[in-house]
């Protein structure tokens, strides 16, 4: 039985942070998309405004795994929550506990700060990790549709959408009342 510790990542690790998400691309079939650098990496998470924060899983003296998490918050609950963006575990390290500790940890993390929930999303084909997510009480939410704007489709919004939303709002203001 290997020594488990859950640790926050340091700018130090941010070598074994890229390692760690160039895996998981390749193992969600995605290593295409993956753009990130350490410097990137750098400035995102440990510049002046952290975009997120990462729990590196330790496994002895190798890094089995990590969990890249951020904040967001439930209007309805009126609380902060945490959005689990990435969880990967090396394929020869799972089956120990570790994606299990480092969901506690995220859990443990969400109860300290008065979280009300922590949300992540799954590739509705990962069959092993939606049975994994189950066995820990996790819930689907299958009624939801996530949707995504980037790329072209983000940079025509940003550039004409205030446009088109004061063209709705003049040709709101001129209709009868």
């Amino acid at each position: 039985m290997g020594n488990l510790r859950i640790v926050p990542a340091t700018v130090e690790h941010v070598p074994v942070i890229l390692e760690l998400i160039r895996a998981l691309a390749e193992y969600e079939r995605l290593s295409h998309i993956v753009a990130a650098t350490e410097g990137q990496l750098r400035a995102t998470l440990f510049g002046p405004r952290p975009g997120a924060e990462v729990l590196l899983a330790l496994w002895d003296a190798e890094c089995a795994g990590f969990a890249l998490f951020f904040p967001n918050y439930s209007t309805f609950l009126a609380q902060p929550g945490i959005y689990l963006e990435d969880l990967y575990v090396k394929p020869h390290l799972r089956g120990k506990g570790i994606g299990a500790a480092l969901l506690a940890a995220l859990a443990r993390l969400a109860m300290e700060r008065n979280c009300g929930r922590v949300e992540w999303s799954v590739l509705d084909w990962n069959a092993p990790s939606i049975e994994f997510y189950k066995k820990l009480g996790a819930v689907a939410m299958d009624e939801w549709t996530t949707f995504r704007l980037s790329g072209a489709a983000l940079a025509t919004l940003a550039m004409t959408g205030a446009k088109a939303l004061t063209k709705a709002s003049l040709c709101r203001d001129h209709l009868p009342g």
